[in-house]
């Protein structure tokens, strides 16, 4: 005679195992959690520390029973770090707006409009993506030159307004909208103009905003080309800042106070990207979605 199968004893099992499954993944994301940030927590940590605390750890310390507030003072004392901050801050907003209308307007033609050799101009678009960057930096910088524009907000904003994968993400993101509902606002005698403004654009906010986000932090974060393009103090980014500090401000001794500017400057995107995480990814995931 058969034993009777137990599906109780069955189900417990496969309960322990998914329990256990879920306890080492667990434990694995927080051990990753914690090598990726630990390398944060080391630059607030030494922001905190005087100079003379931290030159005298010969074993390094993961904590501080003394915290100082003076390092930020001298970030902003050593070098003009708070117009450091203010032209970045220019930088970002214009560069990031007068993309955001170029890529809508480029993806919308891509997408909608119907023009002879559409297909084959696209192909050639993304064919840019191919070029190595620095060769396309090259090609800015003496375009940028001869036109006299060094040292100045517009040669730092032009070459970045325009992105060909930003371009392609979107008009994945708009060719999702029924076209049922284009050639229904057309019959009403909607213009396209309308119709991209009132129609696609508020359906395909969250991938904007995610398209928005990420170049803003791209802005923020430029170090290449605002080093190339501008050797006047007035047009320093914070990325040009560091570097300031580094060679003319207190110089490559005083770690704690240069940690302290790179916690002034990375701060903005830290709090940007916690407070916008879900769009991004809900932007990201249903630009890649088909149908």
């Amino acid at each position: 005679m058969e034993k009777p199968v137990d599906y109780s004893q069955i189900e417990r099992t496969a309960a322990r195992r998914k329990r256990s499954v879920r306890t080492v993944t667990y434990i694995l994301l927080a051990l990753w959690a914690l090598i990726v940030l630990f390398p944060f927590y080391w630059m607030l940590l030494t922001s905190v520390k005087s100079y003379g605390a931290y030159n005298s750890e010969y074993i390094p310390q993961f904590f501080t029973l003394s915290p100082t507030l003076q390092n930020y003072v001298d970030a902003f004392s050593a070098v003009p770090l708070g117009r450091y901050l203010l032209n970045t801050f220019i930088f970002t907003v214009a560069t990031t707006a007068v993309m955001m209308v170029v890529i809508t307007l480029a993806a919308f033609a891509f997408a909608r409009l119907q023009f002879r050799g559409k297909n084959l101009v696209f192909t050639l678009f993304l064919a840019l993506m191919m070029i190595p960057n620095e060769l396309v930096i090259i090609t800015n910088f003496a375009t940028i030159t001869s036109m006299n524009m060094r040292n100045s907000f517009l040669g730092l904003i032009l070459p970045s307004v325009t992105s060909v994968f930003y371009i392609y993400l979107l008009k994945e993101n708009f060719a999702q909208v029924p076209d049922s509902l284009y050639f229904a606002a057309k019959v009403d005698g909607t213009s396209d103009r309308k119709y991209l403004f009132k129609v696609m654009v508020p359906i395909c906010r969250p991938t904007l905003i995610t398209i928005a986000i990420l170049k803003v932090i791209e802005c923020w974060n430029s170090y290449v080309w605002p080093r190339l393009i501008t050797d006047d103090e007035r047009y320093f980014l914070v990325s040009n800042g560091i570097q300031e500090i580094r060679e003319n401000g207190f110089g490559r001794e005083n770690i704690p106070a240069m940690m302290a500017a790179v916690v002034v400057i990375s701060v903005p995107l830290i709090v940007l990207f916690l407070v916008f995480r879900d769009k991004i990814m809900a932007g990201v995931s249903r630009g890649g979605t088909k149908g």
